[in-house]
């Protein structure tokens, strides 16, 4: 409510009380004291009112901030990466902050696709630090690392060098999950780092791809321990998607404590794209727990998209234009067929 709208109320509400008065026929003096107790509580909601909109103020300022800072710290992946389509969700605990302990990226990579999905010990504000030292070195070390062992060291020596110098260094502690898909796209190497599993969905059938030797969380002195660390490959038919998530999926409880189990919404959602994938787990998560969050949740889903099906989702977006050649005389040799070419000419 505006001022100027208070305003009128407290003086319509001292009329009204004079005119009360008036019309019972009370004394002046005590029409008086009813004037000064009705214009005191107008001057208190006024104040009220003035804090009120002070506060409101603040508030979106804060979230403007929260919602800047979440772009930077966190960016939203594209929704295609080379030739892989790519969704990605993340809901924070604490709604009011918009950002939390949890993280993912993308990258395409001389050595393939490579991505991150982590969660940092803790929630909230207090993890945003951990969260910005292991996105910035992903970002920077997977464009040179030979193999996920070594980005793990390089991930885990960031985290140790930009956070463990704080005096709560315990809440530093990340988990992790690494994934490398080669230009082939016939493989899926995966690294585990203290982290949930991720998901293989294909037409019919949920795998969760479990690491057969976890290494200790980022921030444990995993330098030493990933010398001898021995990631994981899975053969990756070409219509899966790989589904990377958080614990706050899988530890997700409702209303009686038991703990929800993605296997029934993924197995139902197996040939469906990514996006829709991880919009119907968050869906059914927030079913599951009456929309209250317990921790932070993070997904991350990669499917390779068929030539057929890119040069389709190209046109759809209007970066996809046929270049016919011209026609030929009757009697000159048979025209080529058509040619497709993007906008940018490849």
């Amino acid at each position: 409510m505006r001022i100027r709208t208070c305003i009128g109320v407290a003086a319509a509400a001292c009329l009204a009380g004079v005119a009360v008065d008036l019309w019972i026929g009370r004394p002046l003096p005590a029409t008086l004291v009813d004037l000064g107790v009705v214009g005191l509580i107008g001057l208190i909601g006024l104040w009220v009112g003035h804090l009120l909109s002070r506060q409101r103020g603040r508030l979106t300022v804060a979230r403007d901030i929260a919602e800047a800072a979440q772009r930077a710290v966190l960016p939203s992946p594209p929704d295609r990466v080379g030739s892989f389509s790519v969704a990605a969700r993340y809901e924070p605990a604490q709604t009011e902050a918009r950002i939390g302990g949890d993280l993912y990226a993308v990258q395409e990579t001389p050595f393939g696709l490579r991505a991150i999905v982590g969660d940092v010990v803790g929630k909230g504000l207090r993890a945003v630090p951990a969260v910005s030292a292991v996105l910035g070195a992903f970002r920077e070390a997977a464009e040179s690392a030979p193999d996920l062992g070594v980005l793990a060291q390089r991930l885990d020596h960031a985290l140790e060098r930009d956070c463990h110098a704080d005096e709560q260094s315990a809440e530093y502690y990340t988990t992790a999950l690494l994934a490398e898909i080669p230009a082939s796209g016939d493989t899926v190497t995966v690294l585990s780092m203290g982290h949930p599993a991720p998901y293989l969905l294909h037409p019919g059938k949920v795998t969760q791809l479990e690491p057969t030797t976890p290494d200790p969380p980022l921030g444990t002195g995993l330098p030493e321990a990933a010398q001898d660390s021995t990631p994981d490959i899975f053969p990756l038919p070409p219509d899966a998607t790989v589904l990377m998530l958080t614990d706050g999926v899988l530890e997700a409880r409702n209303r009686h404590g038991t703990f929800y189990d993605p296997t029934a919404t993924l197995t139902r959602r197996t040939g469906a794209h990514p996006k829709d994938i991880v919009d119907a787990l968050v869906r059914s998560v927030s079913q599951w727990t009456d929309g209250e969050r317990q921790d932070d949740l993070a997904v991350l889903a990669l499917a390779r998209t068929p030539a057929s099906r890119q040069e389709a989702d190209l046109a759809a977006r209007g970066q996809w234009t046929p270049t016919l050649l011209p026609l030929r005389a009757p009697n000159a040799s048979p025209a080529p067929s058509p040619t497709y070419r993007n906008k940018q000419g490849f």
